[in-house]
């Protein structure tokens, strides 16, 4: 059970398992502000432009609206706050996933030990100016290095 357990917590927490997830509640969220921006104004544009009912006939693209008056457009109405809304639930949710993979990837590196870097640079003994590792001479102070 143990080793099932690691097992599991290897593949729920690989990279692209994490990815995947984070990119299907995204979408999900901007899905929702896209559906808040047609129900809210794309839609009531259309329809006050041609695709609303009128008396149970709907208005086709190709008939005259030389008779519509400005009154007919004021009745136009664009509900803002339900799109206002979608945007701060999708900011909302990708600051907790942010919070939340900070966290993810905080608690993933506490179990790894950092590795030591190999110098790639020594101190001549001479001038004491910093060189490469494999040099034989100082290109400072041109000393031969004996080492």
């Amino acid at each position: 059970m143990k080793k099932f357990l690691q097992e599991f917590k290897e593949f729920a927490l690989k990279g692209n398992v994490m990815d995947l997830a984070i990119g299907v509640i995204i979408g999900g969220a901007f899905s929702a502000i896209v559906t808040a921006l047609t129900d809210s104004f794309i839609n009531p544009l259309i329809n006050s432009i041609g695709g609303a009912e009128i008396a149970g006939m709907i208005r086709l693209p190709w008939v005259d609206y030389s008779g519509m008056t400005l009154e007919e457009i004021s009745a136009l109405s664009l509900n803002y706050g339900a799109f206002i809304t979608a945007i701060i639930n999708f900011l909302i949710i990708a600051l907790i996933l942010f919070i939340l993979v900070k966290a993810m990837n905080k608690v993933m590196s506490i179990g790894k030990k950092k590795e030591e870097e190999e110098p790639t640079e020594k101190e001549c003994p001479y001038c004491k100016m910093m060189i490469a590792i494999g040099a034989t001479r100082c290109p400072h102070c041109t000393s031969e290095i004996k080492e």
